[in-house]
């Protein structure tokens, strides 16, 4: 099932996401429908509060479903290493139409479970550790504009605000 995606400004998005504690079927439709709603958007990652779930799960595939074997879930990931530095316009499914240049890790190894509970181990360069590190940040409440300073990201927040008021965010 697709399922809404929050924008910038809705609680769960600003909130540190919990650990899941088990496996259930529960967890294992939210997983499926995340996958939907990410390739659907379209996307190359989607964390669960984006679609209003406070865990720490995400799916990430930088191929947008043109790789069989580009999709990445994962459950309760952590960063082993990160390294290296990378400039690149970015932006988000959660803040539509915006986009800035973000400083991301060059490198990046995160493990975390597959859906099945078993451990899994991603080594990342370029695209997929920026991926890697931008889904992260949405597990601790983070989106790419809390990472702007000044000028670029007061403009963002403030075209945001103007469209809520409008109605049309």
């Amino acid at each position: 099932m697709i399922r809404p995606i929050l924008k910038y400004g809705e609680g769960v998005l600003h909130e540190k996401a919990r650990p899941v504690e088990a496996l259930t079927p529960e967890i294992d439709t939210l997983i499926n429908d995340m996958i939907e709603t990410m390739y659907a958007a379209p996307g190359v990652g989607l964390a669960a509060p984006q679609v209003g779930e406070a865990l720490r799960i995400f799916v990430v595939d930088i191929s947008v479903g043109q790789d069989p074997n580009g999709l990445i879930v994962l459950v309760n990931p952590e960063f082993v290493e990160r390294d290296g530095m990378q400039l690149e316009d970015e932006g988000c499914l959660s803040v539509p139409t915006f986009n800035a240049t973000v400083v991301r890790p060059a490198r990046a190894v995160i493990k975390g479970l597959d859906r099945q509970g078993a451990e899994q181990r991603h080594e990342a360069t370029g695209l997929l550790a920026r991926a890697f590190q931008h889904e992260m940040d949405h597990l601790d409440g983070t989106l790419f504009v809390d990472r702007l300073r000044g000028i670029k990201r007061d403009l963002i927040v403030r075209k945001i605000r103007k469209l809520t008021r409008a109605g049309r965010w």
